[in-house]
């Protein structure tokens, strides 16, 4: 059994409000995603919790938000409902464009727990990228992942204009991915996000050349961001085991890594399985075991997976004994963890 890092993790189905003296926001999502829709600036941030380590981006706004900062600021500034927020006058309608009214329209719907009626009303709104970008993350919440997979699209192709609406209308939108129990990844409207959307469209529909083709952009785009790098080495190894001029892409994407961080320790587990299939066992070995002298902050299962791996590596240099010991270590901790009991010849009861 293979041991995938990159986790899934299923966020409540629902919408959840938050009001403060500054405006509402909603947060919603699809599994592995959420939104944070508000009134506040837009914020792109990956952070590792447990560690301090935070990787933040404040996204410039496309409006001048003096004055709605400065009033929301007031201690006297009364409680808004975020649906009133979100909700346009009659005569403010009479100029609004119908597209523009769709969103708002939308964002309010989501804010009343209407799931249904919000996506229609993004659909009349797909053609302006902040509709798509909505429209893609619902479908995607609802398992419509072909229509999701179009939307996100539509809004990667737009990408320049991405957030203009919303800025237009004092929205803030916001995502987060939560890819291991260690990392989450935020983003804003932007070309990283739905790039990111793509991905987990792509990797439900298990066409995984298409997710590579976006992670390769994205690492692009953002060449030192180790979340992008983590995904891309566990997706390409995921999807070509084996396969050598794989293994060697995955050497050269962790080339400088230093094992700084969880995240770092687990490209280092991805470094170590790509030398291990090129026949560097003690190319592979080293690496864990220089890995494995920093366990701070590190998780249980990803000590446990770089333990299993060293053990690989063991058997591929014949050093049985060794092999052997961290198995038994490893069953002592976990007898259920991986396939070491059936190595052990140990029989389940």
């Amino acid at each position: 059994m293979s041991f995938r890092f990159w986790r899934r993790v299923k966020i409540a189905p629902g919408v959840t409000l938050n009001l403060s003296k500054s405006g509402g926001s909603l947060s919603f999502g699809p599994r592995g995603a959420k939104f944070t829709v508000g009134s506040r600036g837009k914020r792109a941030t990956m952070g590792i919790p447990g560690t301090g380590l935070f990787y933040t981006t404040t996204l410039p706004s496309r409006g001048s938000g003096g004055r709605r900062n400065a009033s929301s600021a007031a201690p006297t500034a009364p409680l808004v409902r975020a649906e009133d927020h979100l909700t346009l006058g009659f005569f403010k309608r009479l100029v609004t464009p119908d597209d523009e009214k769709a969103l708002v329209d939308g964002c309010r719907e989501l804010v009343l727990g209407n799931e249904d009626k919000a996506l229609e009303h993004f659909k009349s709104a797909v053609h302006l990228a902040d509709g798509a970008y909505l429209a893609g993350f619902l479908t995607l919440k609802k398992e419509q992942l072909t229509e999701a997979a179009d939307y996100l699209a539509t809004a990667a192709e737009k990408h320049n204009s991405l957030g203009r609406y919303f800025s237009k209308y004092g929205i803030s939108a916001v995502m987060s991915l939560p890819i291991t129990d260690e990392v989450s990844a935020h983003v804003g409207p932007d070309l990283r996000g739905v790039l990111l959307g793509m991905v987990e469209v792509y990797q439900r529909q298990r066409r995984w050349q298409d997710a590579i083709t976006c992670l390769e952009r994205l690492q692009r785009l953002e060449p030192d961001d180790v979340v992008v790098k983590l995904s891309l080495a566990e997706l390409l190894l995921g999807s070509h085991p084996g396969d050598k001029k794989v293994c060697q892409k995955v050497v050269r994407l962790v080339e400088g890594i230093e094992n700084e961080t969880p995240i770092h320790a687990a490209l280092m587990l991805y470094k170590a399985k790509a030398l291990r299939h090129l026949g560097l066992a003690t190319a592979a070995r080293d690496t864990l075991t220089a890995t494995l002298r920093r366990k701070k902050g590190r998780s249980d299962d990803l000590l446990r997976v770089l333990r299993y791996e060293r053990a690989l590596a063991y058997e591929d240099l014949g050093q049985k004994s060794r092999a052997r010991a961290e198995f038994e270590k490893l069953y002592a901790e976990a007898s259920d963890y991986n396939d070491v009991a059936i190595r052990l010849g140990v029989t389940q009861i």
